[in-house]
């Protein structure tokens, strides 16, 4: 018996996307990821019509032809720290750069220590470093460990571990710090950069696997794991790297020397994504699914589907408005449409649920935001009340004689552009504006013990012409263009970088 559906409501729209092989491709057994939109926008195909339009005494048009079809998917969504990790690498045509990340299949099976066991590649973990392990059934196996040495199949912690085999989904660690050795890091602020400094020989700090451009966090949630001196802690931008050193150009306050005498320094980095420069740059290409219910009401599980196919990332912006929650609109650029019915039923593949977490709010939220004159510490404003962040690929579709739709598309150049209003408290503010000063903005946003950082290298700013209204504050439009940083050091190629960290200590919360 059918009994057709009179009408099908939103809350049974579900929404999942997966990579695919090569364009208009998804593999059988594809990993599909859920997601939680609040809304949708131009999902689905646009078809063309032409009607035909005689010369005729009857003055009349005659029925039209199908000319042309185009594919589109475009959804809001809360930003949380992890839902759009995967997504955001198709809108950076790149790949997210991981400092040490394995999935693990044994907890302490093979011998008699307190190791993790992978199937290879545990030798990426050095001694001190501090790895994060997250997806094990045991409880004490989660959380923030000491690794005490790492070999191809055995990464040991100084925590006490259960024995446990790991299910799938695996269980994973990543590396997401390093503890020094006791009076290890020093500070040194003689040079034009101050600098974290190690003495210890044989010891390579290039191997965290941290880059020029991206934030870490110094100091842990004891007094031991941060320097005496406040000013020596908080999050910090790298300008360069080298065996001994870690150079900044970027800090929290203006550090001094400290040698870091009977401190055992705890610093915190991210897996990385920024836009990337020649052979690093990668396109991917996704299919978006979107469940629209059962139109059977006696089958409710024979789930009706409509599909993007090609859909290449296009664009992505970020909302930051006051007393609210952060949330970014997502826009692709597909190929073509597919459709299923319920009968059909949706892609085969494993389709994984929403990963659960909080939305970063624009209240609490934020660990730091700056924007200054690149090469200065203060602050051109102080405050401000709406920012929004906007990535374009300019994506655009290429049509063939004989093709419905698409059959590839072309991505054109990488294009960052912004807006924001600031409450005006100097006019040297205006002056930078006016004067085309090379402006930097960074944002880092941190909650439960994870975070986010933003960086932008260089940046133009224009409009700063001051809002005066009767009886409130004196605001500041400014309009933001990004462009590589490349102009400030050769390192620094990139327009954007952003850093997820995995976990940050209790204080830079």
């Amino acid at each position: 018996m059918v009994t057709p559906a009179k009408k099908l409501d939103s809350n049974t729209v579900g929404l999942s996307f997966a990579e695919e092989t090569s364009i208009g491709v998804v593999a059988g057994g594809a990993e599909w990821y859920g997601l939680d939109p609040n809304s949708f926008a131009d999902f689905g195909g646009s078809i063309k019509t032409m009607a035909r339009r005689p010369i005729s005494p009857s003055r009349q048009r005659k029925k039209g032809v199908t000319v042309d079809f185009d594919a589109s998917g475009g959804f809001g969504i809360d930003l949380t720290q992890t839902n759009l990790q995967r997504l955001l690498q198709g809108f950076f045509f790149a790949d997210l750069r991981v400092k040490a990340e394995l999935s693990i299949t044994n907890v302490k099976q093979a011998g008699i220590e307190e190791d993790y066991e992978p199937a290879a590649g545990g030798d990426g973990f050095f001694a001190n470093d501090l790895l994060f392990a997250k997806g094990f059934a045991v409880a004490g196996n989660n959380g923030l460990k000491l690794v005490v040495s790492g070999a191809a199949t055995s990464v040991v912690s100084t925590t006490a571990l259960t024995a446990e085999v790991v299910p799938a989904p695996r269980g994973t660690i990543s590396r997401v710090g390093h503890q020094f050795a006791t009076a290890d890091a020093r500070i040194d602020s003689s040079g034009t950069y101050p600098k974290m400094t190690t003495e210890i020989a044989g010891k390579d700090l290039t191997k965290l696997g941290v880059l020029p451009g991206e934030w870490i966090y110094i100091g842990g949630d004891t007094a031991v794991m941060t320097f005496a001196t406040a000013a020596d802690n908080g999050w910090a931008r790298i300008r360069s790297v080298a065996a001994h050193y870690l150079e900044f150009d970027k800090t929290s306050g203006t550090m001094v020397n400290d040698n870091g005498a009977a401190k055992t320094i705890q610093i915190f980095c991210g897996r990385v994504l920024k836009n990337e420069v020649g052979t690093a740059i990668v396109r991917r290409t996704y299919q978006l699914e979107r469940t629209l219910g059962a139109p059977d009401e006696d089958q409710p599980t024979q789930i009706q589907s409509e599909y993007v196919i090609g859909a290449v990332p296009n664009e992505l912006t970020i909302n930051v408005p006051i007393a609210d929650k952060i949330t970014a609109d997502l826009s692709f650029v597909g190929i073509d449409v597919e459709q299923r019915t319920g009968v059909t039923g949706v892609k085969t593949g494993t389709h994984n649920a929403v990963a659960e977490a909080d939305a970063f709010n624009t209240s609490s939220d934020f660990a730091r935001v700056r924007m200054s004159v690149v090469g200065t510490a203060t602050a051109l404003f102080a405050y401000f009340t709406e920012l929004k962040l906007t990535i374009k690929n300019n994506v655009s579709p290429n049509k063939s004689v004989g093709v419905l739709g698409s059959f590839e598309v072309t991505a054109g150049i990488f294009e960052i552009s912004g807006s924001l209003t600031a409450y005006l408290a100097d006019l040297a503010a205006t002056a930078a504006v006016r004067s085309n000063s090379d402006i930097t903005l960074d944002i880092v946003l941190a909650k439960a013990n994870t975070g986010i950082a933003i960086d932008f290298p260089i940046i133009s700013l224009g409009d700063a012409r001051a809002k005066v209204e009767l009886d409130k504050a004196i605001m500041l439009p400014l309009t933001m263009d990004m462009g590589t940083g490349a102009k400030i050091l050769a390192t620094q190629d990139h327009t954007v970088l952003m850093s997820f960290f995995d976990y940050l200590p209790t204080v830079a919360c």
